[in-house]
């Protein structure tokens, strides 16, 4: 086949791509670094003759032309399948709502859903020799998106790294309807973690003493993760493997340290498998045309059954708070939405299932409110309208500045004491007293 030739057939202009949207469609927008650029200011220009469109995406890491139209929500809804701050100010202006779902699902959902997209618009690495155009470093579930689609239009990016994979890493040109050259744009960073406070490093040296050699990392996003990340690369710990849902910047600074060869992964041996990736560009840089990373659909790096074939698998996540019961909430603060499940509850459960695995919750035990309130995360119970990521049967280690408790297969007095015993100590007798209300502290407990 010609691909030259087809590749110069479905060149269009953003502005003729941004035609293929009609009222009442539903327009998928890819996911963080390949939420179109050309083809959105395009699309934005002829949004307001336009009503009831409906875009997904998720984790935008700037903000839309789309969104800064006059009365969006008259024109468009915003439909998250994971929420960043870009996507909490459009939920106050009236057109942003969450899908709440199981990460690794997503691939399914597109699958079955009867909702299908009508358009799916994403920015792509150049097309290569074969014909291929990579996702990047966001394989997640645009396989499944693009299956699924009635128009596909890739938007082109010089500067999008070619994220190797093992499958559903990119989409073949006889898939594609339109092709779009854009302005190549830097892709869009995530700004590094702010510096490692001395909670978080209290917290992270707490958990890389539970990590053996050739143990299997996932790391989620935040501040003790990264903390955790950087403690990793400056230990004695080696062979470690990564199988993760995000690639964050902590993994090139382990391997970059020697720590990572995956020589004891009991499936995808010597391969660093992530969902989708996000970062600063040294993080993209390592990425690119690296096969040592393999990029692969959520519905493979999230399956619990993935997770769990992997011996000593070490999965570490924050909480937004918990409560006395060891339900925990890591998506909203009540009823005001932050982010979403993602996979935390998938690596939980898988890395308990892991031979030799844990999983990790942590939090720093307090936060200060804008008037300088210090507040407890540890709650009596969650607050009216919070969200429970992961159930009271599920959680595994809890982690804070004041230690590390196994919470499996404990009683529920047994539960609130190692719980408390991790809290502010400024808070632990109102706990207390909570925990008796409540029937769950034993008198012979310890206070």
């Amino acid at each position: 086949m010609d691909y030259k030739k087809m590749y110069q057939d479905k060149l269009v202009s953003a502005e003729e791509a941004a035609k293929a949207v009609k009222s009442g469609d539903w327009v998928d927008y890819g996911w963080t670094t390949a939420t179109p650029v050309a083809v959105d200011a395009a699309l934005a220009k002829r949004l307001t003759t336009l009503t009831d469109v409906n875009f997904r995406g998720g984790i935008l890491m700037w903000v839309p032309e789309i969104f800064k139209i006059e009365n969006p929500a008259e024109h468009l809804t915003w439909n998250s399948w994971h929420m960043g701050g870009i996507e909490r100010k459009a939920i106050a202006q009236g057109f942003s709502y969450y899908a709440p779902i199981r990460y690794s699902e997503l691939p399914r959902y597109y699958r079955e859903s009867q909702t299908k997209p009508d358009v799916a618009i994403f920015q792509v690495a150049p097309m290569d020799a074969h014909g291929f155009f990579n996702f990047g470093p966001n394989a997640s579930h645009m396989a499944a998106c693009c299956e699924t689609s009635k128009v596909i239009i890739v938007e082109v990016n010089e500067n999008m790294p070619v994220c190797l994979g093992g499958f559903e890493e990119g989409i073949h040109i006889s898939k594609v309807d339109m092709i779009v050259e854009g302005n190549n744009p830097p892709i869009a960073e995530m700004g590094g973690a702010a510096a490692a406070s001395e909670v978080d490093e209290a917290v992270a040296k707490l958990i890389v003493s539970e990590i053996p050699d050739g143990a299997c990392l996932q790391l989620g996003i935040g501040g003790m993760p990264n903390a955790v990340g950087s403690l990793i690369a400056k230990s004695d710990l080696k062979d470690l493997g990564v199988h993760t849902e995000m690639y964050v910047d902590a993994f090139v600074d382990i391997a970059n340290a020697g720590k990572i060869t995956g020589a004891r992964k009991s499936i995808d041996k010597g391969r660093q498998v992530y969902a989708f990736g996000a970062g600063t560009k040294k993080l993209y840089d390592y990425l690119h045309q690296n096969p040592e990373c393999m990029s692969a659909p959520v519905n493979y790096t999230n399956d619990i059954r993935s997770i769990s074939a992997l011996d000593n698998f070490m999965s570490i996540n924050n909480a937004v708070d918990l409560d006395l019961f060891g339900q925990v909430n890591s998506e909203s603060s009540g009823i005001k939405h932050i982010s979403g499940a993602g996979g935390q509850l998938d690596f939980v459960l898988g890395a308990y299932l892991s031979n030799g695995g844990k999983s990790f919750i942590c939090c720093s035990s307090t936060f200060k409110t804008k008037d300088g309130q210090l507040k407890s995360r540890i709650l009596p119970t969650l607050n009216p309208g919070s969200i429970v990521t992961d159930t009271r049967a599920n959680i595994h280690y809890l982690v804070t500045e004041y230690g590390i408790v196994n919470l499996k297969g404990l009683s529920t007095w047994q539960k609130a004491e190692a719980i408390i015993s991790v809290a502010h100590p400024q808070f632990r007798d109102e706990l207390i007293a909570s925990a008796e209300k409540m029937s769950i502290w034993k008198r012979s407990n310890k206070r």
